[in-house]
C-alpha cells in the first residue's frame, strides 16, 4: 500500500505543482502502515502510545519545515537538509521529555504547527513545471518510503513505543520532493512544498489524536478497518442469552406447512 499511496502523491503534485505535493505529502502515507503494524505485532497499547507521539511529532515535522526554508534562501539543499535534521531531531528530543498526556500532547501539537506556519517565509507562487524528471526518480520514492516503514517496524520493540511514534513522522519522503524542487526550480519551489506540508500537518496530527484515543479501547477493529468490517459486525457480540431468546421467539414461525399449531 505504501509505495502505491506515495507514487499517487508524486504523480498529482507533477500535475498541480510543489504546493500540492507538500500537502499531500503531511497525510499520514508512511506513518499510518507504521502504525497499523505496530498495532499488529505490539499490540493496541503499544501502537497507541507510539500514535500519540507521531502525532506530536508533528511538531518536529514543522521545525523541520522552517530551518529547510530559512536556510534554503542562502544556501544550497544539503546545508538545508542538515538544518532541517538538526531541528527535527532537537524537537525530538525536546518531546520525548516531556511528562505529558494525549490532550497536552494535542495542544502541543497544534501551537507548534500555527506557529510553524507564522515563522515560515514568504514565497512567490510557483507555477507547475514541465521539465522532464528521470526515470528512476518515482520509483526510488517509493522503495526509500517502503524502507523506511519497514525498517522502523522492525526496530520498534528496542526503541519503545514513544521513541517510535515520534521517529515515524520524519518527514523523509517530503525532504526528497523538496530537494529536487529546491534543485530544478529553486528555493522557493523548495519553501512552496514545506509550506503545503505544514498545511497538511493539521489533518496529520487529528489523524493520530483519534487512533491513540480509539486503539486502547476500541482495538484495530475500530481504529483501522471500515464500518462494514465482520471483525466490527454486532452480531459478534451477542451474548448466548439474547440468542437463546432469539430462538425460542423464532420457535412458532418455524413450524412446517399443515402441522397442527399449538396454543
Amino acid at each position: 500500500m505504501t509505495p502505491v499511496l506515495i507514487a499517487a502523491a508524486s504523480l498529482a503534485g507533477r500535475r498541480w505543482g510543489p504546493a500540492v505535493s507538500g500537502w499531500l505529502v503531511g497525510l499520514p502515507f508512511t506513518s499510518a502502515p507504521i502504525a497499523f503494524f505496530l498495532a499488529r505485532e505490539e499490540g493496541p497499547s503499544f501502537a497507541a502510545t507510539a500514535a500519540a507521539g507521531t502525532m506530536a511529532g508533528a511538531v518536529s515535522q514543522a521545525g523541520f519545515c522552517v530551518a529547510y526554508a530559512w536556510t534554503a534562501k542562502r544556501a544550497r539543499w544539503p546545508s538545508a537538509v542538515v538544518a532541517g535534521s538538526a531541528a527535527f531531531i532537537v524537537s525530538t528530543v525536546a518531546l520525548q521529555r516531556l511528562p505529558f498526556g494525549l490532550a497536552m500532547l494535542a495542544l502541543v501539537a497544534a501551537a507548534g504547527m500555527t506557529i510553524a506556519v507564522a515563522a515560515m517565509p514568504a514565497s512567490s507562487v510557483i507555477a507547475p513545471a514541465a521539465t522532464p524528471l528521470p526515470w528512476w526518480d518515482l520509483p526510488l520514492r517509493m522503495v526509500v518510503a517502503t524502507a523506511f516503514v519497514v525498517g522502523l517496524t522492525a526496530l520498534a520493540a528496542r526503541l519503545g513505543a514513544r521513541l517510535t511514534g515520534l521517529l515515524a513522522p520524519f518527514p523523509l519522503y517530503a525532504a526528497i520532493l523538496t530537494v529536487f524542487a529546491h534543485t530544478m526550480h529553486g528555493a522557493a519551489a523548495a519553501t512552496a512544498v514545506l509550506r503545503g506540508l505544514i498545511l497538511g500537518l493539521f489533518a496529520f496530527a487529528a489523524f493520530f489524536f483519534v487512533l491513540a484515543t480509539l486503539l486502547p479501547t476500541a482495538g484495530m477493529a475500530v481504529g483501522f478497518s471500515p464500518p462494514s468490517s465482520p471483525r466490527s459486525s454486532p452480531r459478534r457480540s451477542r451474548s448466548p442469552r439474547s440468542r437463546d431468546a432469539a430462538h425460542s421467539n423464532a420457535a412458532p414461525s418455524s413450524t412446517t406447512r399443515g402441522s397442527p399449531r399449538r396454543w
